[in-house]
């Protein structure tokens, strides 16, 4: 992590106007790879990374909100919102903003996540100016009318039926919930279809207001873009809206964390008929602050996180009782997750689990071989590497940093610190981790006998 030069930028109007900070947190060489961050009067930080080689920008808007900030009553306001800053503003309809980036050939689109929401567009480089603008307006001026409330919620409504019919992906929501319990991050980030129906536009408005503010949000832009005329329009689409009214504001700092419910040796089932039973397994992880994360990262590398992993090696090349099998780990601002997941015939639930927890415990007890180490830290440095090839994953990277973190880390520290990691330190975090009693979330069509037999797993 690098902080260098600060400046300040010179008023870009003839009228006096509140200075902004502008730094070079990441020195790239000869222009390539330079990360700069300039705060504007009001609080809004704007970061960009730059990379001349490529003919492509990607401009997106973070902002400090997501599923845990709701209450119950409001569950899913979060992602209703998303879906609503698609809908209209005073200078442009629904179909308005499509034909606009449709027009040029570019991509729009927009994520919730429990700590956070972004909002983006991917356009030719050329086009960046007009993404810049749509984007700003749509989060500066949304109207949230009662009509596209009442008419989005049917779309959403879908939405949480289409995951539901996905047991692959309802198990990790069910998983939150067995673990984290009636708190915001055991809620599914979607709502129900209780709380989205019980949604106004009223209510939603006041989300709206109270959360995207602009010191709640991190502009970020990728690619061929240079970093001052990017600051100069995000600047006037903003004053234009009427939005940086508080030349004192400061941003949002990182969340420093609500210590989230935790708990250990529960077992969930969700009865459905289904061909396949989809199960995880799991313990509480790492905050995503955490210095042992790359430890962590390591440590899921080498147990699920390839073909030559240890579970896909014991449950599927071995002994072919699962297509899908693999582990992931979870970070948020207080706490974590690491689960283990897999899809197999509901006759074969036990001893999948049972083969799941003996590697566990195996490597809880005893830790990993050098070798699978050493292999699991090349895998993930080769991973870090390929997966940052694009504008949309570094503007992803720059802006969640900022936004989570509040600090920017360049990709040769990333793979610095992944090389660093020790067989010490991995089987440190192993037992740390994989020690603790896990907890199992199932969805499928168990019988009694099978569903009393759960509790096995995780005793």
């Amino acid at each position: 992590m690098t902080s260098s030069s600060s400046t300040a930028t010179a008023p870009t109007t003839t009228e006096a106007r509140a200075v902004a900070r502008t730094q070079t947190l990441i020195k790239g060489q000869n222009g390539i790879g330079t990360v700069r961050k300039t705060t504007l009067p009001g609080g809004l930080r704007i970061v960009t990374e730059t990379l001349p080689s490529v003919r492509s920008a990607t401009f997106g808007i973070w902002a400090h909100v997501g599923s845990r900030d709701e209450t119950p009553a409001l569950n899913g306001a979060t992602h209703y919102l998303e879906h609503l800053l698609f809908k209209g503003t005073s200078k442009r309809s629904a179909l308005d903003i499509s034909s606009a980036l449709d027009a040029v050939g570019g991509e729009m689109n927009a994520f919730t996540a429990k700590e956070y929401t972004c909002y983006y567009a991917r356009v030719l480089d050329s086009d960046l100016p007009l993404a810049i603008d749509v984007v700003c307006d749509m989060l500066t001026g949304s109207l949230i009318l009662e009509e596209d409330v009442n008419v989005e919620r049917g779309a959403i409504l879908e939405e949480i039926a289409m995951t539901e019919d996905d047991p692959g992906d309802c198990v990790h929501d069910l998983f939150a919930h067995t673990m984290f319990g009636d708190n915001p991050l055991g809620r599914p980030v979607l709502g129900t279809v209780d709380t989205v129906n019980a949604l106004t536009a009223d209510r939603i408005r006041r989300f709206y207001k109270k959360h995207y503010d602009p010191t709640h949000l991190v502009v970020a832009a990728a690619g061929n873009i240079d970093h001052n005329k990017v600051v100069r329009q995000v600047r006037a689409a903003f004053e234009k809206a009427g939005a940086l009214t508080n030349p004192d504001a400061t941003p949002l700092a990182p969340r420093d964390g609500r210590r989230a419910l935790r708990t250990a040796g529960r077992v969930e089932l969700l009865g459905r008929k289904t061909e396949q039973a989809h199960i995880v397994l799991g313990m509480p992880g790492l905050a995503r602050t955490d210095d042992r994360r790359w430890a962590l990262g390591v440590l899921n590398t080498a147990l699920g996180g390839g073909m030559s992993s240890r579970l896909f090696q014991e449950v599927r090349e071995k002994r072919g009782l699962a297509y899908s099998v693999y582990s992931y780990t979870s970070g948020f601002a207080d706490c974590g997750l690491f689960g283990v997941y897999a899809g197999c015939r509901p006759s074969q639930v036990h001893d999948v689990l049972k083969i799941c927890r003996d590697e566990l415990d195996q490597v809880a007890e005893h830790g990993l071989s050098d070798d699978e180490i050493d292999r699991a830290i090349g895998q993930l440095r080769g991973s870090t590497v390929l997966g940052l090839e694009d504008t949309g994953a570094l503007m992803n990277r720059i802006g969640k940093s900022e936004l989570c973190w509040g600090e920017q880390m360049s990709v040769d520290d990333m793979l610095g610190r992944i090389a660093s990691v020790t067989p010490d330190d991995v089987r440190s975090v192993a037992r740390d981790i994989l020690g603790k009693r896990p907890s199992l979330s199932v969805i499928g069509p168990l019988k009694d006998k099978q569903a009393s037999r759960l509790h096995d797993a995780v005793a």
